[in-house]
């Protein structure tokens, strides 16, 4: 791992520390710059685009809003599931913040879905605007936080990976070659709700959090590799730093459920003078500062 500057250090150390892992933290700093991004009834702040499908055509239902939750499900899909991966993107972009979603796995695979999707799904973040995807493009350009849960009991699938479609992380101070990067995390089991949280600082260091457990850090995530296809050769600048970009749900196959989506944006005014200046902001936007 590349050495952070002490300054950096000591602003992740500050978050993870103030920052509880516990829902109860978030819901008592909601007026402290937590976003709902989810506000329980619809989900008519976000976007979906599913492969072989237009970007704004929720096809089959994937996303629905149940019971204050957002529902993955595929029981309206007419024949095998086709590579019909879905993401559903919050239509605003962020740099620097902390994310939150608390989720959990139910029922089975669809018909067809590839085998390693079973009980696997997970959140994108510096993804690429869904409007710049082609029809037939399978994944988005993005960095992913993948969510696992256990299949053999005495087998470890820990949760709160690192996957890159389309993109590059620095690991262990080199750009690592491998797609996915486990994390330390335990093993879920079952249809428990797991709480995963991403402190994303623009290009710079990416932290996850599971349970309150700090189990994977990485740098420098920029656009590179493989995986994601038929995409627009103009979206897809190799070596290019994502200092921002789009949070999406994932959907490849396996039922999940997502009953909070929440977010604490890190960059603003932090000029002490402006009515909008917040204390916790660690990246200047002078441009965002209001003045009465």
């Amino acid at each position: 791992m590349q050495k952070i500057p002490s300054i950096i250090s000591c602003l992740i150390a500050a978050l993870l520390l103030c920052q509880c892992s516990t829902v109860k933290s978030v819901t008592e700093e909601k007026n402290d710059g937590w976003i709902s991004m989810f506000n329980g009834k619809d989900i008519n702040d976000w976007t979906t685009k599913i492969h072989h499908y237009e970007v704004g055509d929720n096809y089959g239902d994937t996303f629905r809003v149940e019971d204050s939750i957002i529902k993955v499900r595929y029981d309206k899909y007419e024949g095998d599931f086709n590579e019909r991966y879905g993401h559903l993107y919050y239509n605003t972009p962020y740099s620097y913040y902390h994310l939150v979603v608390e989720y959990r796995f139910v029922g089975e695979l669809h018909p067809g879905a590839p085998s390693y999707t079973i009980k696997n799904s997970g959140v994108m973040f510096h993804s690429q605007d869904p409007r710049t995807m082609p029809k037939e493009q399978d994944w988005p350009i993005s960095v992913e936080m993948q969510f696992l849960a256990g299949l053999e009991e005495g087998k470890s699938r820990p949760t709160g990976n690192m996957c890159s479609p389309g993109t590059d992380v620095v690991y262990e101070g080199k750009i690592d070659p491998r797609h996915c990067i486990n994390s330390t995390s335990k093993t879920y089991f079952g249809e428990q709700w797991v709480r995963a949280e991403a402190i994303v600082l623009g290009d710079s260091i990416v932290t996850h959090i599971v349970n309150g457990d700090k189990v994977l850090e990485y740098t420098k995530p920029q656009i590179g590799g493989g995986v994601a296809n038929r995409y627009d050769p103009a979206m897809k600048i190799d070596g290019k730093l994502l200092k921002e970009g789009f949070i999406a749900l994932q959907a490849e196959g396996q039922p999940i459920d997502f009953r909070k989506v929440e977010l604490k944006n890190l960059k603003g005014c932090m000029d002490p003078k402006a009515s909008n200046y917040r204390k916790y902001y660690i990246k200047s936007d002078p441009e965002d500062c209001k003045y009465n």
